[in-house]
């Protein structure tokens, strides 16, 4: 592995942890066992190195999530697709994920960061909820509603599942098979609801 991915791995985990304000570049260098100069070198300033930390989590899951929507017969089966790889991708990154949660427009901890930025990232998993919905409609297998807001409520019951679990003092089990089930019972037509 590179010193500069060291770097990010551990930006990602710190910043998950302690989140912008309470990382510092120091810290990111000791936890990578790298000098601090050279954390300044790859990634310049914090709010960069934050930008990129949650930027390369969020294409490492559309990787993902394209792999596990790409053979899907119809629009609601690539949206099923998408929410539970979502979902599984924030357990199986259980220690990066926060990043996520703490740079996205809808919940970041500084909102002195470049939100045009952050958003932009953020709309491509939006853009893909889109995707499916249209296609969805297309096909029959989901109901015809407003696509472009359906989209952002989908997106927002993921993410409220996904601050629950990750922030919550208390567990509810079941809770991301329910998410599932939630979205495909408001979106899907009946007979494409089981899980």
């Amino acid at each position: 592995m590179s010193k500069k991915d060291k770097i990010l791995i551990a930006a990602q985990e710190l910043f998950a942890r302690y989140g912008y304000a309470g990382t510092t570049m120091k810290m990111v260098a000791e936890q990578a066992g790298v000098a601090s100069g050279l954390v300044f070198h790859y990634f310049d300033n914090k709010e960069n190195l934050f930008m990129v930390a949650g930027s390369e989590l969020i294409d490492s899951m559309i990787i993902i999530l394209h792999s596990k929507t790409i053979d899907c017969d119809n629009g609601c089966e690539a949206l099923r697709g998408f929410v539970k790889a979502y979902l599984d991708f924030t357990i199986e990154n259980k220690k990066t994920f926060p990043t996520i949660i703490r740079c996205s427009p809808f919940s970041d901890d500084n909102p002195d960061l470049d939100r045009k930025r952050i958003g932009a990232k953020f709309k491509e998993l939006i853009d893909m909820i889109e995707e499916f919905l249209q296609r969805g409609i297309k096909d029959g297998s989901i109901i015809s509603l407003p696509v472009s807001q359906t989209a952002y409520m989908v997106y927002a019951n993921i993410i409220g599942a996904v601050r629950t679990r990750f922030l919550a003092p208390y567990e509810i089990p079941g809770l991301f098979d329910e998410a599932i089930e939630f979205i495909m019972r408001s979106v899907c037509v009946a007979p494409a609801r089981k899980i």
